[in-house]
Parts: C-alpha cells; structure tokens; sequence
C-alpha cells in the first residue's frame, strides 16, 4: 500500500492522517505497543466499544471527552454508574451519546472487574489468548483468535464486542501488532514492551 510523503521522513500507516497531530501522535507512542496496565486496557475497551460503527479517529477526537465523563476511566466509578448517569451522559456533547454503548460501557465495566476477579487482573486474563505472544500481521480485521475472544466477553456479559471491535482493540493493546511494512514502527513493539 502507498504511504503518505511526511515532513519527518518517517513513513507510516495509511491510516495515521498527517493534518490530525493526536491521530499521528496516537499511531507513534500507543498503537501496536504490548499494554499490561488494566487501567489502560480499561480505558481503550471503553473506547474501542464506542467506535463501532464509527471511525477510529472520530472516536480519538472525543478521547479527552469520554475521560471526563467516565470519571478518568475509573473503573470502580463507573461501574457504579446508575441510570442517572446515563441520563448525565446523554447530554454530554463532549462524547458519542449513543444510549446503548453509553449503558454497555458500565455493563462492560462490571463485566471487566468480575474477569479481573476471576484471574487476578484482566492483563492476565487477555495475554492468556496468545501465551503472552504478540501476534503480527497486517490486513485483517477479524481472525479466530478475535473471534474467540469476542464469543468469550460475549458470554460473560459483554456488548459491541463484535469480532471486529475485538480485533481492534487487540491491535490497539499490542496483543496484535499490525503496523504495515513500510511504516517506520513495523516490527518494533516486542511482547515485553510496556503501554
């Protein structure tokens, strides 16, 4: 695929767009690198839920929106989240307010502590899939393991956690790294790298 002529020299992904410094920012330093913080982990499935239907970058222009609003990706406060905070976030302009993701974002937050309950924490509980391998390719947007894993999250309670959505997520945490050949970052995020 043909990449962008950027002013650093650094080629990079076709869909890291050079005129947003966030989404160039967000392809540089977080993308692709192995996450292990479930706070982190949290705070990107929260937002990863949000963006079905939508573009990344939409979602990646709310990002400091939906941390407000989701008390800074807390996770103990929002799943204490009740229905008068849906109705708060409804009119918050700052994110997405779609009722249903909004209402899934606080189930999956119950859903993310009682994994991490089960198995110590949710990092445990994710790199479990791979062995704690990163996984590289580059072209697809779904694959048995995303498939697997969406059934899993499905089955405990989870919503828009498609197959899709898990892909990408798994790209975004590392447990996928995806960066094409080409781009300056292909190849660079080792298992062991830190968020």
């Amino acid at each position: 695929m043909e990449h962008l002529e950027w002013p650093d020299g650094r080629q990079r992904c076709f869909w890291a767009n050079p005129k947003n410094e966030c989404y160039v920012r967000y392809h540089d330093e977080e993308w692709g690198r192995p996450v292990h913080d479930d706070g982190k982990l949290f705070e990107m499935l929260l937002l990863e839920c949000f963006q079905a239907g939508l573009s990344w970058e939409c979602v990646l222009n709310k990002r400091e929106g939906f941390r407000r609003a989701f008390a800074d990706f807390h996770l103990e406060k929002v799943c204490a989240f009740t229905a008068a905070d849906v109705e708060r976030l409804m009119q918050d302009d700052a994110i997405i307010r779609h009722r249903r993701k909004i209402e899934a974002a606080v189930g999956n937050a119950r859903v993310f502590r009682d994994i991490q309950r089960e198995c110590g924490s949710f990092d445990c509980y994710l790199w479990q899939w791979t062995e704690g391998r990163v996984v590289h390719e580059c072209g697809p947007t779904t694959s048995p393991l995303s498939d697997a894993l969406a059934k899993d999250l499905k089955k405990r309670g989870m919503k828009f956690v498609g197959s899709t959505t898990i892909y990408s997520y798994l790209q975004a945490v590392g447990v996928i790294e995806s960066h094409e050949p080409g781009c300056f970052l292909s190849g660079t995020c080792l298992s062991g790298g830190g968020a």
